[in-house]
């Protein structure tokens, strides 16, 4: 590299005292500021060390990070410090702009899919929320608002997670996975633990169960087979080196055709007959049977506890509609147990989450699910809404030069690892550009504020109106209008009328 190219390149003082840079410290820091301005720094450096003194490319192109395009031509390089300056600055901005919307934040969720696990599971209700900003500084978490002592996390939600289920007792954590592994290492270690062949499952993240049982010190114990699995099974597996037996819901599969299982009032028969406890994870984290997710099939608390189960664990953000937390419930003994190990304090709930599961079991607790959880008001709506909500989006859309909108049936799922296998009728509204790919509009969509999440299907972006809180209909067609115009070049202009 010339001594000519080589003073192309800013210094980091020049670059700190710039405007632009002095408004992006003041929003990010100085720290991860000039930790990008020195990336920024060093891939100039490397972008003319990679084109030769006539201005040709050596062909091998750097590596960028945040996202970002490296130039490719030597045409595109800049010919001054002062081009220099500005083009790193422009990096810098870019890559600003790339964390910032990489940060949790507001998505309107179009894939159909209600429960979607890398969106957040459940939405929460109203009163979820405004429970969350009341806990968000000084709290009532663990102490006793009577005797002023102190006291343990979760003693909030007790009574009325008895109530709804019928429980003796509770213990809350921070998710299902972790009530598993306390479960398993305070109750079972250095003892067998005897599962369906066909419940060995593996969750979203690569979470696997037998994994799970090594982790904790517990032997597993297969009985049966991948499809069918007896109560006789379970009997002749029992030894002196049995702890428990576990029942695990195949809540993101389903098995079907030639099948069986005993129930959970047959295991914990047997497992309380021959001294043994009996743990049923229901997965999904119903609190009862209610009529709306009755077409589900998914198991419930309560009925496990009335079945005689010894603990039943469960996710609060799936059909409970609850923020991210896992949920045991049971008999005392066992619960008070789990309490005091010390994997109890590492797995515990944090104040933020508590508040709004309370929040949530109050929602239950009066009977008002239905018209307070979002969950339940999806699940609730029925086509001819949805069809009215497409209408009025499109019509306010207008005609896009470029695009084509219609409205068609489709199909939605609960998922988040619940209701495997059942689909509900909804409505989409399909975007169809004959000059972007479906992948590269629905990319787009993902990466603008508010963030538009969609599904593809038939080389089309879909926007499933069953997963779109109707509260966010206005949101998102002004985000879309916006935003079309931007990613296709289009001037749109608005009409009255029918959809396209």
């Amino acid at each position: 590299m010339s001594d000519d190219v080589r003073k192309l390149i800013p210094s980091m003082t020049r670059l700190l005292a710039r405007d632009e840079v002095a408004s992006l410290i003041e929003t990010f820091g100085p720290d991860i500021v000039r930790m990008k301005l020195e990336r920024a720094i060093e891939r100039l450096r490397l972008e003319l060390a990679e084109t030769n003194i006539s201005g040709s490319p050596t062909g091998n192109e750097p590596q960028c990070t945040g996202g970002l395009t490296p130039v490719r031509s030597p045409q595109e390089l800049p010919a001054s410090k002062s081009d220099c300056e500005q083009l790193v600055i422009s990096w810098l901005v870019s890559d600003m702009d790339h964390s910032l919307r990489n940060a949790p934040r507001k998505v309107i969720n179009a894939t159909g899919v209600l429960l979607h696990t890398g969106l957040g599971r459940a939405p929460l209700a109203a009163a979820a929320r405004k429970a969350m900003m009341d806990a968000a500084g000084a709290c009532l978490l663990e102490v006793n608002p009577e005797s002023g002592d102190r006291s343990y996390r979760g003693f909030q939600v007790e009574e009325l997670l008895t109530a709804l289920t019928g429980c003796d007792d509770s213990l809350i954590v921070n998710n299902n996975a972790g009530a598993t592994v306390l479960l398993l290492q305070a109750l079972c270690q250095g003892r067998e633990v005897l599962i369906s062949r066909s419940q060995l499952v593996e969750i979203g993240g690569s979470f696997r169960l037998p994994e799970i049982f090594q982790t904790a010190g517990v032997v597993l114990r297969e009985v049966g087979t991948t499809n069918r699995t007896h109560l006789r099974d379970y009997a002749s597996a029992i030894t002196e080196r049995t702890a428990a037996i576990l029942r695990v819901h195949a809540s993101n599969f389903r098995i079907v055709g030639f099948t069986t299982e005993p129930s959970s009032l047959e295991l914990a028969t047997l497992a309380h007959a021959r001294g043994l406890m009996m743990f049923d994870d229901i997965g999904s984290g119903q609190l009862f049977q209610n009529p709306i997710l009755t077409a589900f099939g998914e198991p419930d608390f309560r009925t496990s506890i009335a079945d005689g189960a010894d603990l039943v664990l469960g996710s609060a953000d799936k059909l409970l509609g609850g923020p991210q937390a896992g949920i045991i419930l049971g008999r005392s003994t066992f619960i008070q147990t789990l309490r005091q190990h010390p994997l109890a304090r590492c797995l515990r709930i944090d104040k933020i989450s508590l508040a709004a599961l309370h929040a949530t079991l109050l929602i239950h607790a009066r009977g008002t699910a239905t018209n307070e959880l979002p969950l339940y008001q999806m699940l609730h709506t029925d086509i001819s809404a949805l069809n009215r909500r497409a209408e009025s989006i499109v019509a306010q859309l207008g005609l896009l030069r470029d695009v084509t909108l219609q409205i068609r049936p489709g199909v939605a799922e609960v998922g988040g690892g619940s209701c495997a296998g059942h689909q509900i009728p909804s409505v989409a509204i399909s975007l169809n550009s004959s000059s972007k790919p479906a992948q590269a509009l629905a990319g787009k969509l993902r990466m603008i504020m508010p963030a538009i999440w969609s599904r593809i299907e038939a080389d089309c972006v879909l926007l499933d109106l069953r997963s779109v809180n109707p509260d966010d209909d206005q949101l998102l067609c002004q985000t879309l209008h916006s935003a079309l115009g931007e990613v296709l070049g289009l001037n749109a202009s608005r009409r009255s009328g029918s959809p396209t």
